[in-house]
């Protein structure tokens, strides 16, 4: 069912994360989850598995609704600030995750698109839960941050530094995660692409230095400042309003997925 070759090496993670920045300039994930986690709908009693928990926001959530939930992350400093909330986590890596047949539910959000092996993550999702588990998460679609990425590679190009590490991500089409997963043993229930504007309270800055910093880490200070502030120019006219109010330019996969039961 799963077909994933045994030898295939995880990929190295490379995004570093701080807990405060990420408290700080992240919170819209735990903001705008309410559908991902309607969806989820966690029952008293279910074991559930938050994959990219980060530091256990939404896990919280899920134990509130009372649920058995397990958070995994590989953020040793994510992990830190999830704990003294009294949750229940482990470092793991999503490519390599070791359950099986051990869930009701796997939940992910906004940790998905991290993973730049999606095939190796959804085997050991596939693994990790009982017959009829089901898969529910959202992440970066196709196209998500396209002006935000841009914007970063030009500057890289500029300043003669590395374009490619913007492309740290894994941003799918319906019709390349719809396949995915059926290749690894799931039924999709539901899978949408929607653009998602998102209001950015600390604004753009925050945002480039907490989610595109192993991009700007190439650059010694005060370069790296400099080149922060090269991007805000340039997705200034695009994604600044006459206010100063900045909106990251999000395209959210979400989707639901049933693991089929064995033969």
């Amino acid at each position: 069912m799963h077909g994933q070759n045994p030898d295939t090496a995880p990929p190295i993670s490379v995004q570093r994360w701080s807990a405060s920045d990420y408290a700080k300039n992240g919170r819209f994930v735990q903001d705008l989850a309410g559908p991902i986690f309607a969806m989820l709908a966690p029952k008293p009693g279910e074991r559930i598995l938050d994959l990219g928990c980060g530091d256990g926001a939404l896990t919280s959530e899920i134990k509130a609704a009372g649920a058995d939930v397990l958070g995994v992350d590989l953020s040793d400093e994510l992990l830190a600030v999830a704990r003294m909330k009294g949750l229940n986590v482990r470092k793991a890596d999503g490519h390599a995750l070791d359950f099986v047949q051990e869930f009701d539910a796997v939940f992910s959000n906004a940790a998905l698109h991290w993973m730049r092996e999606p095939g190796l993550v959804i085997d050991g999702v596939a693994r990790a839960l009982k017959p009829r588990g089901r898969f529910v998460g959202e992440l970066g679609g196709h196209g998500n941050v396209a002006a935000i990425a841009t914007a970063m590679r030009a500057v890289g190009a500029a300043r003669g530094g590395d374009p490619a590490r913007v492309s740290q991500w894994f941003f799918p089409t319906v019709e390349e995660y719809t396949g995915l997963l059926a290749r690894h043993g799931f039924t999709v229930r539901e899978m949408a692409l929607m653009p998602r504007p998102t209001p950015l309270k600390t604004g753009m800055e925050g945002w480039l230095r907490t989610f595109g910093r192993y991009f700007f880490d190439q650059f010694e200070e005060p370069d790296r400042t400099a080149a922060v502030n090269e991007a805000l120019e340039l997705l200034r006219p695009s994604l600044c309003d006459t206010k100063g109010r900045w909106t990251a330019d999000h395209i959210r996969l979400r989707f639901a997925a049933e693991r089929n039961a064995e033969d």
